[in-house]
């Protein structure tokens, strides 16, 4: 049998949890995507097929060359902010199949100081 690559593991899990989380316009969806270099948040109103907030890497300032998940954590309190600014509270975190822990949990528990409840 062949090994199915890392990637096609997190597209299955992906699978699994999309088919339940649905993000409204009362409580829109937090999505994470991560790459090699960088990491992306979009909170997403599914029934109007909008994104209302988000945040990358890119949108940091002053690049720090501190560790990844410092940056998670910033990106993690600027989405947050831009959250507040759009006048949302509350929403469904998906994780996108990464597993809640390193960066992602960074980056939740930072958007959670900011303010937001999920």
């Amino acid at each position: 049998m062949k090994k199915l690559s890392r990637n096609k593991l997190r597209l299955q899990r992906k699978k699994r949890v999309r088919a339940n989380v649905f993000g409204t316009s009362q409580k829109p969806r937090f999505l994470i995507f991560k790459s090699i270099r960088n990491i992306y948040v979009q909170v997403v109103d599914d029934n109007k097929g909008l994104v209302l907030a988000s945040a990358s890497l890119k949108d940091l300032s002053a690049k720090s060359k501190k560790s990844n998940l410092e940056n998670a954590g910033k990106i993690g309190k600027l989405v947050a902010e831009k959250c507040s600014k759009a006048k949302i509270t509350a929403v469904v975190f998906d994780r996108g199949g990464y597993k809640y822990h390193g960066k992602v949990k960074a980056l939740a528990e930072e958007a959670r100081k900011g303010g937001l409840k999920f």
